[in-house]
């Protein structure tokens, strides 16, 4: 795949993150005017706290490096440099980062989080009690670093919470509206189906009674019968779309499976997914089970996304995990032979990359072989 233009990288820049960076100046100012040797080590130390910031906002297949290299830089800082204001910038932005993973992984965190900062207390007990005094301002100031990751981690949870509520409501909603489309198709076979058969059944027998005259009117029976029967064949195919399952309802249910396993999913571009014809949303949907059962079923992956777009062209979706990857296609296994046979037959195109963590698919269909 091409790399995204840089107005899209702009666009998909985490500014949330960054904002905590306004606060980074104070942290800096203790430092100036620069007297010694140690202001230096530390002001540089500070820079190499900001690329690591950095790294773990865009690059999210190094975290597992990048984070805890950053809670040991603002670690050093609670411990050697009597400053436990740094290591809030972890606090927040690793906790709501970790809102999406396995709860585990928010107490390993913890752990280092708060022992930098009780061995900092410690230390700097040890070499003047009168520090923690409350007539100080410090014991005030430990307030807000000891409870800055609680206070991340449980408004992220809550915020992912409320997203997953809001799609939900809208698969239900589009649910809602299937039901209504389910009915329509009941009628259109229980009333138009049956009369057409009637129609059928009486124009046959009609050339039989009409046997003497087929001069007259032969060839127009003729025409009604077979009129009747594409009308009837018509019907079926209809009925038989309005069947297929939708986007929608794949997304409900699979999200419920995905968070039995401790994997959180995310989509974009799925409010304008749900539009699309009913064809194109049974191939896709057939797809993004088998697809989102492997993630669950091989991958050992903490999220996947799906990502719904259209172009003037033909309608695409992106699946991708933070898993290990891998080989996908095994011996005896079925799951992506059948999808890629499933997107060919329909003109469309299947492609498995390994980006640097985990498995992306991208699947794609011609707007015209849609149509057809």
């Amino acid at each position: 795949m091409s790399k995204p233009k840089w107005s899209t990288r702009v666009k998909n820049l985490e500014w949330t993150s960054y904002i905590w960076l306004g606060y980074l100046p104070y942290s800096v100012a203790v430092y100036f005017p620069v007297k010694t040797s140690q202001d230096y080590f530390w002001l540089g130390l500070l820079v190499v706290f900001l690329v690591l910031y950095i790294l773990v906002v865009e690059k999210a297949a190094w975290r597992p490096v990048t984070i805890p290299l950053e809670l040991l830089v603002t670690g050093l800082f609670s411990v050697f440099g009597a400053n436990n204001y740094l290591i809030i910038f972890p606090g927040w932005q690793v906790a709501f980062i970790l809102a999406q993973r396995p709860k585990k992984y928010f107490y390993w965190f913890l752990t280092g989080y708060y022992g930098f900062i009780l061995i900092g207390i410690i230390q700097a007990y040890s070499s003047d009690p009168s520090l923690f005094g409350w007539h100080n301002g410090e014991i005030m100031g430990l307030i807000f670093p000891l409870l800055s990751p609680i206070l991340a981690y449980t408004f992220s949870r809550s915020v992912l919470r409320q997203r997953q509520l809001r799609q939900t409501n809208r698969r239900l909603q589009t649910m809602v509206q299937r039901d209504e489309r389910d009915r329509i198709a009941r009628d259109l076979h229980d009333n138009l189906g049956q009369s057409f058969s009637m129609i059928t059944l009486k124009t046959e027998l009609a050339k039989k009674l009409l046997v003497k005259a087929p001069d007259k009117v032969a060839s127009e029976l003729d025409d009604i019968e077979r009129t009747s029967r594409e009308n009837l064949q018509l019907v079926r195919s209809i009925v038989n779309d309005l069947h297929q399952q939708s986007i929608s309802e794949v997304l409900f249910e699979q999200n419920r499976n995905l968070l039995a396993a401790n994997v959180w999913l995310g989509t974009t571009g799925e409010k304008q997914a749900i539009q699309w014809p009913t064809m194109v949303q049974g191939i896709f949907a057939a797809t993004l089970v088998e697809a989102l059962n492997n993630v669950i079923r091989h991958a050992h992956a903490h999220q996947v996304q799906v990502d719904f777009t259209e172009t003037p062209t033909a309608y695409q979706v992106v699946i991708q995990d933070d898993g290990r990857g891998g080989r996908l296609e095994r011996v005896g296994a079925n799951g992506v032979v059948g999808m890629r046979a499933r997107l060919l037959e329909a003109q469309g195109t299947f492609k498995i990359e390994h980006p640097s963590r985990g498995t992306q698919l991208n699947l794609s269909l011609p707007k015209e072989a849609a149509q057809s």
